[in-house]
């Protein structure tokens, strides 16, 4: 039983220089990581911006007209309805 003691005792040894050399590497690599992406968000950032501004509309002007164009068509769409059930109506009155 004495035997059975001392074998529920072990300890887990570490080598810390790999633990330190594995935490500084994966520090070094995310810092990478991150600096790839600065400079992809950059070039997407880049490439955007040109593209609007090589743009004949601009894009607020373009959200305008087809602002307009809903409105008028919903107007339209609007008047229609009515119209025909005006004139349903007037055919039910008869």
């Amino acid at each position: 039983m004495n035997q059975h003691h001392h074998q529920s005792q072990r300890t887990i040894e570490i080598d810390t220089r790999l633990v330190t050399t594995g935490a500084v590497l994966t520090a070094a690599g995310a810092m990478v990581a991150c600096a790839g992406m600065a400079i992809a968000a950059f070039a997407v950032f880049t490439a955007g911006r040109r593209m609007i501004r090589d743009m004949d509309v601009p894009p607020a002007q373009q959200a305008a007209m087809k602002w307009r164009q809903a409105k008028e068509a919903s107007l339209a769409g609007m008047r229609a309805w009515q119209s025909a059930s005006d004139a349903q109506n007037g055919s039910l009155a008869r």
